[in-house]
């Protein structure tokens, strides 16, 4: 029985994600995997057609992407060989599940690190721009379902990124991780 615990390194970057060097970046995508504004407008204007098609391809097979669920998909003219799609929830107050919704993008894209060789991932900040998911709230969902996940899984990337596209985002996630003692 192998006990050995992997070192995972979380990093905390402003900037833009379509240039992170890191195997797979994540995209917030809409569960449609029709392309969209914001981080998603931004990854698939960087990555090209490939990852259009393959998001068409996605829709053609299995509908689309459920929120709270994740696909992958080649990168593309990135530099990350991967893109994994999430759709997170939207804000509707707290009380409709979003909290569980968000968690489950952030861990669901981290399940599909497994088995793809992936060691290293970049997470946008996912449901805060259009989809109202107040920053404060979402980085403490999102930074404790990735500790959570790494508590339990030893398959797990040897780096994984915040890349945070502005200031008071950044802050928000800095004050979050050290609230959390992670």
């Amino acid at each position: 029985m192998n006990t050995e615990i992997k070192q995972t390194d979380v990093e905390l970057i402003q900037g833009d994600i379509t240039k992170a060097e890191v195997d797979a970046i994540v995209n917030a995508a809409n569960s449609e995997l029709i392309g969209g504004g914001g981080v998603d407008g931004a990854i698939r204007r960087a990555g090209g057609a490939a990852i259009e098609n393959a998001c068409a391809e996605i829709r053609r097979r299995e509908g689309g992407c459920p929120t709270g669920k994740a696909v992958i998909t080649p990168g593309g003219d990135l530099y990350a060989k991967y893109v994994i799609h999430t759709a997170g929830p939207v804000w509707e107050g707290g009380n409709s599940g979003e909290a569980e919704l968000l968690a489950s993008c952030y861990q669901e894209s981290l399940r599909l690190t497994i088995g793809n060789d992936i060691q290293s991932i970049a997470f946008p900040s996912i449901s805060t721009g259009v989809y109202g998911y107040p920053t404060e709230k979402a980085a403490v969902v999102a930074l404790t379902a990735v500790k959570e996940f790494v508590l339990q899984s030893n398959a797990v990337p040897t780096t994984i990124q915040f890349i945070l596209f502005d200031e008071a985002t950044h802050t928000c996630y800095v004050d979050a991780l050290h609230t959390l003692n992670f």
